[in-house]
């Protein structure tokens, strides 16, 4: 666990860096991306770390270890010559994507290694599509980096599209699948899961194509996540476990509710003080990075380490 966690720490401190130095030029959506490569995915290989694997598995998750923080560094250096060393108008920001871009696919192939020898197990299914969905995300990116224009979408969106699926869209199918992993079996999980696995592509369709198809993606996703937080808020306070994981649980299950309630005070908050959907954008990333996403890995990690101690 703390040799596990070390590529964590590391991450952390390059993320704190990114984020207070104003020299390297990155916009907001660029250091939100990092802190996805250096901070997120990490805790995501060491939840995993835990599963039983077949040979083929052991060998794509000793990889996944071995090349994340490379292609991480490799991340950084694609954004940080597009921004810092204004290389944009050259290849190499894109070149350099491509490594990120690989290293989604060993998650993507991992991901789906779980779906096939986890067949009829929902909450596995729900954990494999958020590590496929990963690869989605470093498509995004590298084609954000390489400034390609898709149906007249600007390179712009495409980044918005890479951050929507290196948070929501993976982490949230991680998430409902671990709770999966430790609830009653229920009638109702296996359209959670489904609901789940779709409405981050109905979101990323709509975010290109149609407002109206983003707005239905969104919800459905939305009401996921309220479910998925009150059945845990539900659990934890029945549960026997009162320790960090519960605490960090909590922490990421209220930080989605006071992302709600914003959302639903914000005509208000814009016609009192005159401010814009752009002065919520940063308050929005913050919860849902910060306090959503960041404290519920911490949270699972340390939920998982919890149940293996009780059970041995």
């Amino acid at each position: 666990m703390k040799t596990s966690i070390l590529p964590t720490i590391f991450g952390g401190i390059i993320t704190i860096v990114i984020f207070f130095l104003d020299f390297l030029a990155f916009d907001l959506i660029d250091k939100f991306l990092l802190f996805a490569a250096f901070v997120i995915v990490p805790l995501v290989i060491l939840l995993l770390n835990g599963d039983e694997r077949n040979k083929h598995q052991r060998i794509i998750y000793k990889a996944i270890k071995l090349l994340h923080f490379p292609t991480a560094l490799l991340t950084l250096a694609s954004i940080m010559s597009s921004k810092t060393w204004e290389l944009g108008d050259t290849a190499i920001p894109g070149t350099l994507s491509l490594g990120w871009l690989l290293f989604t696919l060993l998650l993507c192939i991992y991901g789906i290694t779980i779906i096939v020898n986890h067949k009829g197990r929902v909450g596995e299914i729900a954990i494999g599509a958020g590590l496929v969905y990963f690869f989605i995300g470093g498509i995004w990116f590298a084609l954000y980096q390489y400034e390609i224009h898709i149906y007249q979408v600007a390179p712009a969106t495409h980044a918005l599209n890479s951050v929507h699926f290196h948070f929501s869209s993976a982490i949230v199918p991680i998430f409902i699948g671990m709770l999966g992993r430790i609830m009653a079996k229920k009638s109702w999980y296996p359209w959670i899961v489904a609901i789940d696995i779709i409405g981050p592509i109905l979101i990323a369709v709509g975010i290109i194509f149609s407002k109206p198809i983003e707005y239905i993606g969104v919800t459905l996703f939305a009401c996921n996540i309220a479910i998925y937080t009150t059945y845990l808020l539900t659990y934890l306070r029945k549960s026997s476990l009162r320790n960090k994981s519960s605490l960090f649980l909590v922490i990421s299950c209220l930080s989605f509710y006071t992302i709600v309630v914003i959302s639903i005070c914000y005509p208000l908050l814009k016609r009192l003080f005159s401010l814009t959907i752009l002065d919520f954008i940063p308050i929005y990333g913050s919860l849902h990075a910060f306090g959503f996403v960041l404290c519920g890995l911490i949270g699972w990690v340390y939920m998982v380490n919890s149940l293996k101690k009780n059970t041995y």
